[in-house]
């Protein structure tokens, strides 16, 4: 055991699949949505312990709005019955705009979420409908104001950039008006095209920014969301002061969290397993299915790693052994710009985390 625990909630249902989307999704229905859900309250049955504090719990997806309120309230319940949920817990529902309005979110509030993940993308309709998002830039705006009407205090939106033909100016419309709302935290991700997606043709590749420009956006973005309020804290997460996101950082900082739900991963009681990627399978056990993908996680190069994916970065007392090593390798990164030091420990800056994979392969591996 290691301290508090997280419970991550996966949620397989879409209404469409976006063209640029690998996790797992299946398409929504009534039936399989109530079945979906006995198997989670299942499986926290199975795995409760009242002596495990949750101080965080994360519904992510897919499109977890699609499931009722009173279905995310049973769930919620059925933590509180089996585990010790903290009264202060961060509990995060995924979001998309179309699936919000102004009755379900007091639901939501009032069942006990408490944070919001809205997946906007973008606040440009071309955009948009190239994404194959279901939402207009009107519609996604509308929900949020809603959500902040409701009583959600704590509310984050995803941004994506480097999209097809999309110029910095594009990207600053849509900094801008996200800026505008009572949003506290941003997702950034730059796009990539994975592979066996509609995106994943020449077609789209073609019109991508190159690499240059797409480092560009990226280290504008960064400079763009700061001078509004919205500080780096991950590569790809920016919050005002005190919005950083709970849950998520149990991921970078090798805390304990249990994944439930069909292509759920957790890291768990001294290893890290899997859910197998099928909803099918996962509602007809009564536990979960899981393959044990590493038995010995969080070793120096996968502590080191994470770590270094965080603005505050490593501390060099944590990897004592190792210190050494890092430091002689280190000069020629703070000259060239991608890192920096102050003897205590050292971090990357946003142009060491443009390049993060092989910044941190160099100083690590």
């Amino acid at each position: 055991m290691c301290g508090n625990l997280g419970l991550y909630i996966h949620v397989p249902f879409c209404g469409r699949k976006c063209a640029y989307c690998d996790f797992y999704s299946v398409n929504w229905s009534k039936s399989a949505a109530v079945d979906y859900t006995a198997a989670v309250l299942r499986n926290i049955r199975h795995y409760g312990d009242d002596s495990r504090i949750v101080d965080t719990v994360y519904f992510g997806g897919g499109t977890p709005s699609l499931l009722t309120a009173e279905q995310v309230g049973s769930i919620i319940g059925e933590i509180k019955s089996c585990f010790n949920l903290d009264d202060s817990a961060e509990i995060t529902l995924e979001a998309n705009p179309c699936t919000l309005n102004a009755e379900k979110l007091k639901e939501l509030r009032n069942i006990g979420v408490n944070r919001l993940s809205v997946g906007v993308q973008s606040m440009i309709d071309r955009e948009l409908k190239l994404l194959g998002r279901v939402h207009d830039a009107r519609r996604a705006e509308q929900a949020v104001l809603e959500a902040a009407e409701a009583g959600f205090e704590n509310i984050s939106c995803d941004l994506m950039i480097a999209l097809p033909d999309q110029k910095p100016d594009d990207m600053r419309y849509s900094i801008d008006r996200l800026a505008a709302l009572p949003v506290q935290h941003i997702s950034a991700y730059i796009l990539k095209t994975e592979k066996n997606t509609p995106f994943d043709c020449a077609e789209i590749r073609d019109r991508l920014p190159d690499e240059d420009s797409t480092a560009e956006l990226y280290l504008a973005m960064v400079e763009l969301l700061e001078k509004r309020g919205f500080m780096q804290y991950e590569v790809s997460n920016f919050a005002k002061n005190g919005f950083e996101s709970r849950h998520n950082n149990r991921y970078w900082r090798c805390m304990d969290y249990l994944g439930i739900g069909p292509a759920a991963h957790s890291c768990y009681e001294g290893k890290r397993f899997a859910v197998e990627r099928d909803l099918a399978d996962f509602v007809s056990r009564d536990v979960q299915q899981t393959t044990v993908t590493d038995d010995s996680p969080c070793g120096f190069e996968e502590f080191a790693m994470l770590r270094l994916r965080l603005k505050e970065g490593l501390i060099l007392d944590d990897v004592s052994g190792h210190r050494e090593e890092i430091l002689r390798k280190l000069p020629p990164l703070v000259r060239e710009g991608y890192a920096e030091t102050d003897g205590r420990r050292i971090w990357l800056t946003p142009k060491g985390f443009l390049m993060s994979n092989s910044v941190i392969e160099y100083l690590v591996f």
